[in-house]
């Protein structure tokens, strides 16, 4: 029989969906002003996931009052084309918000990809210089998907100050952003990954456990130190995340479900990220 479950579930869901009403009532105003907030998705290849992943985030853009300009691009695209694409698009003064889904296909550099993208509409927080502002709180956007974490860690008042948060995973756009929005809020951050040696004792230490590597079921439940609250941004075949979900429901004190935690807030962070991206331009 499974563990009982003790953890209280954090509802990504339902803070996502407050999140981009919020949104759309400040669209709206935006739009009283003669601004019409705008997030362009750029599409390289057919791969079938990207494809739903870009509908559904166009779905979204419409229920928060965003309009969503997409651009698809032949799987041949060259690094040089998608740069050109991405530049016109940061020189479009209609268009406040640009998303690159990725993966882009192996032949193309995604960090010059990326890097094409003006910071002031780097809205999914996929540039160096997010990156950077994120690290020295500076103005700027923030990695999505960090960023959701956070909210929820705030919706839960989870104090941070002082506490261990161990964070697997490195990706630029996850792990790495996700530690440093942690260390900023007065958390001791350990970085760990699939090749950390010993992995499940530096987790038995944590109190707030981020886990975004990749990997279906790499955090074991009986690892997970009782009372902790755990972060599952992992998202595998077969709706498994990257944390053994009975196993650390019956230790942790709070933790988010796959699917219906982390990934909501993913996408309601870009939306209201757009918005503000307008907002600045309604002043600049």
């Amino acid at each position: 029989m499974p563990a009982t479950r003790t953890a209280q579930l954090m509802d990504g869901t339902g803070l996502a969906r407050r999140l981009v009403e919020e949104t759309a009532t400040r669209a709206a105003g935006l739009a009283g002003q003669g601004i019409e907030p705008c997030l362009a998705t750029v599409l390289v290849g057919e791969d079938p996931a990207s494809v739903t992943y870009v509908r559904m985030k166009q779905a979204r853009c419409a229920k928060a009052g965003i309009t969503s300009r997409s651009v698809v691009l032949p799987a041949t695209t060259t690094t040089a084309e998608l740069v050109d694409t991405l530049t016109g698009l940061s020189q479009d003064p209609q268009v406040h918000g640009i998303l690159l889904q990725h993966p882009v296909g192996p032949h193309i550099d995604e960090r010059a990809a990326f890097e094409a993208i003006a910071p002031e509409k780097d809205v999914d927080g996929v540039t160096t210089h997010s990156f950077s502002a994120m690290s020295f709180g500076l103005p700027g956007f923030v990695s999505c998907t960090p960023g959701g974490i956070m909210r929820l860690l705030d919706a839960y008042d989870v104090e941070l100050s002082g506490k261990h948060a161990v964070v697997v995973g490195r990706s630029a756009i996850l792990g790495k952003p996700a530690g440093m929005l942690l260390l900023a809020r007065d958390a001791t951050v350990t970085y760990c990954h699939s090749r950390t040696t010993d992995l499940p004792a530096i987790v038995r230490e944590a109190d707030v456990v981020v886990a975004a590597v990749g990997r279906p079921r790499l955090i074991r439940g009986e690892d997970i130190k009782p009372g902790a609250v755990v972060m599952d941004a992992g998202y595998n075949a077969g709706n498994v995340g990257d944390v053994d979900f009975d196993g650390a429901a019956a230790r942790a004190r709070l933790i988010t479900p796959v699917p219906g935690g982390v990934g909501p807030m993913t996408i309601a962070v870009l939306l209201a990220q757009t918005v503000d991206a307008a907002s600045r331009g309604l002043s600049g």
